[in-house]
């Protein structure tokens, strides 16, 4: 029989999974998260090939699911430095690239950023002719300065012919990486350009990332083709992620979300996946994650590209609870406790990876929110006893728990009927066994590493989003609607699925606002298996 090892890299901990053909749990573990996230992940391979007993040789797949480039952007830290080359003069030159960006992660991409002659208008007529010896000019200005760089063109998701010119003439010129807009967002110009540029700055560090990836596989005997979650909740093999390494962001919530779907058997529910530092909630829609309909903002950045819908709240097994004694006059952040006494403050900071040596029940000196649980809720940790608490601060502070994520299921809730709600995540034993609002609550096996089922379940897919004219000299409804799921399907070939097995399982027709009602835009999305 033959394995595949799923792992998703979270703020607390590194979870490891195998699975076996029938993708049925063999083994699962959990390690802390280290500040050298390669060392955590290495730790969690060692861990799960124990547990499970097998041979590594036998392991045919590896996916890993992780936040490194998420925390990139947060932090500010390990970005590539960026040359940008918006095709869009004359005509945009009143705001330039990255205006609007937070100074540091201005200061982090660099300070190469060129509009030259080029772009589209809506209907897709030449806004202005792309001027290569211009383009060839900048380029030299940036050789030696730059890590990558952004190509984005006015409207080239209507017409990408001259961002593919642009490309072509930098590989000549710099041999750098080259992030295209119009593979990356849909319309908007200033939010397209953030992805693209965001994408751009992460090519180095997830290459970074991987190669240790790919080490710790080789070096522990595992043959196996690697791939990264994606944040629609498939994979991407390694050379797809490593050309587009802003799809990784996001794909932490959603490998919990299709995670729990496996585990639990449900279709349609909301997913509520507890950490420890946060609580993640998502949609359940036919087993996969549902999409926003919103521009997300990342790292203080608004884009455009997919991500999941899914509502974060400081909320985790690590969450540090403050007592406090002011529940009549409580300010900001501060809940009191349901049945009079004593208000609380939950987080929003957290002790995170440090949980089993900062936490009351461990000996630390830190009430957390784990601490409550095992005082108030009837939890059990096996070998841990429960800390003794006040009683009146130990009922405030699960009563606020137990508010909070109420509170948080119902935004999330497409009505105001019960919905089931599958609990996953390892600080899931905070949460109590009753919700009100909620139909069902389940707690399937393996719920401390849904994410890394998630990651390891090995569907591979494609999205396109393109703009199409329908006035009949240029294209037909139904011609485009086949284009557009030709290329969703090339799409995902490329990203490591059997063309065997690839079917388009949605295609969406969106009218183009301002536009002479002849373009439209179609979203075309294909799934397929692994190759093998």
């Amino acid at each position: 029989m033959n394995y595949r090892i799923g792992i998703d890299v979270g703020g607390t901990n590194t979870d490891a999974v195998v699975l076996d053909e029938r993708l049925a749990v063999v083994a699962s573990v959990k390690r802390p998260t280290t500040a050298d996230t390669g060392d955590g992940v290495a730790a969690a391979i060692d861990a799960v090939l124990e547990a499970s007993g097998i041979d590594p040789a036998l392991v045919t797949h590896a996916m890993l699911g992780t936040t490194h480039c998420t925390n990139a952007i947060v932090e500010r830290r390990g970005l590539g430095r960026v040359g940008i080359l918006r095709l869009g003069a004359p005509a945009t030159t009143a705001v330039p690239p990255l205006e609007g960006w937070p100074d540091d992660l201005r200061r982090a991409i660099g300070e190469h950023a060129y509009l030259v002659s080029g772009g589209y208008e809506v209907d897709g007529r030449l806004l202005a002719p792309l001027d290569e010896a211009e383009v060839r000019e900048n380029c030299r200005r940036m050789r030696g300065e730059v890590d990558a760089v952004a190509v984005v063109g006015v409207f080239s998701p209507i017409d990408e012919a001259q961002e593919e010119r642009v490309a072509a003439i930098v590989a000549e010129e710099l041999g750098v990486p080259v992030s295209r807009s119009a593979r990356i967002g849909s319309l908007g110009l200033l939010e397209r350009e953030n992805a693209t540029v965001l994408n751009a700055a992460l090519m180095q560090t997830l290459k970074q990332m991987a190669a240790g990836f790919v080490a710790a596989l080789r070096a522990r005997g595992i043959g196996a083709v690697p791939y990264f979650g994606q944040n629609d909740g498939t994979l991407m093999q390694l050379e797809y992620a490593l050309e587009f390494p802003v799809l990784t962001i996001g794909c932490g919530p959603t490998n919990s979300i299709r995670g729990a779907a496996h585990l639990s058997g449900a279709s349609d529910a909301l997913v509520v996946d507890i950490g420890g530092t946060t609580t993640d909630i998502g949609v359940l829609v036919d087993g996969f994650p549902r999409q926003s309909a919103h521009a997300v903002e990342i790292g203080g950045i608004r884009t455009n590209f997919r991500m999941p819908d899914v509502l974060s709240v400081g909320l985790g097994g690590g969450t540090v609870v403050r007592p406090d004694a002011s529940a009549e006059a409580a300010p900001a952040g501060v809940v009191p406790s349901r049945a009079g006494g004593p208000g609380v403050v939950l987080g929003p900071d957290s002790v995170g990876y440090r949980l089993p040596q900062e936490a009351l029940a461990f000996g630390g000196s830190t009430l957390t929110a784990s601490d409550v649980a095992l005082a108030v809720g009837g939890v059990r940790i096996d070998g841990v006893e429960a800390p003794e608490l006040d009683p009146a601060t130990g009922a405030a502070a699960w009563a606020a728990i137990r508010e909070l994520l109420e509170d948080s299921i119902d935004r999330m809730k497409p009505n105001a009927a019960p919905v089931p709600v599958i609990l996953v995540g390892g600080g899931s034993i905070i949460a109590p066994d009753e919700l009100d609002g909620v139909a069902t609550l389940i707690r399937p096996d393996h719920f401390g590493a849904a994410n890394a089922v998630g990651a390891a379940l090995g569907e591979v897919a494609g999205q396109v989003e393109k703009i199409y004219r329908l006035d009949g000299a240029h294209g037909d409804r139904r011609a485009s609607r086949m284009d557009a799921s030709q290329e969703a399907v090339e799409r995902a070939r490329l990203a490591g699925a059997d063309p065997a097995t690839v079917e388009v399982v949605a295609v969406e027709e969106l009218p183009v606002a301002y536009s002479d009602g002849q373009a439209v835009l179609i979203r075309a999305r294909a799934v397929g298996r692994l190759a093998a």
